[in-house]
């Protein structure tokens, strides 16, 4: 009878022990249906995430474009009348009504010109194109734009491209520098 009881104790222990396992398989096998899930919804984020992300751009670009739309038929209105104009400054009136139509809608999408002349050069905003010297005015002073820059927010889409003052030393004379890559200068446009 003594050999009954560490067998019965040995069969109880292996039922338990059984069950343990039994019960240790079915949450693995919940847990790992979970994660299956999981990643499952995961993958559909991503790709939901991305169909909106496209659509949303798709849509701005939509809503910009509509906004131009008004300028481009101006400017088929006016060139369509053409004949109809009595002189040229009927023509440039007209096409300065567009372009400040065109500068409002800019605006409206948080597009804003950089302001030049006169403003103390930043190579973070203004390309130089070329040094002058004007001894009357200060050193690092716009004095002409080429190129109108413009920025969205704080961000410069494109840098305004300038001439600059540049003081003359008392032993240079007085000269246009074209800067480096300066094609028209060179070719006296």
């Amino acid at each position: 009878m003594n050999e009954e009881k560490p067998k019965e104790h040995k069969k109880e222990k292996a039922h338990q022990l059984h069950e343990q396992l039994e019960k240790l398989m079915a949450e693995k096998d919940e847990i790992f249906a979970r994660l299956q899930r999981l990643s499952a919804d995961y993958l559909n984020y991503q790709k939901r995430s991305s169909k909106q992300v496209a659509e949303s751009i798709a849509y701005e670009k939509e809503l910009i474009i509509k906004s131009l739309l008004p300028v481009l038929d101006n400017f088929d209105h006016t060139l369509s009348n053409t004949e109809n104009l009595q002189n040229s400054a009927d023509l440039l009136k007209g096409v300065k009504i567009i372009y400040d139509q065109f500068l409002a809608i800019l605006k409206t999408h948080g597009i804003e010109q950089i302001i030049t002349v006169g403003e103390k050069f930043d190579p973070k905003c203004h390309q130089a194109l070329m040094q002058k010297t004007e001894p009357d005015r200060e050193d690092m002073i716009i004095l002409k734009e080429f190129q109108k820059g413009y920025k969205l927010a704080d961000k410069i889409i494109r840098p305004a491209v300038v001439i600059v003052n540049k003081k003359a030393s008392k032993d240079q004379p007085q000269t246009e520098e074209p800067q480096a890559g300066d094609e028209s200068s060179e070719n006296g446009d």
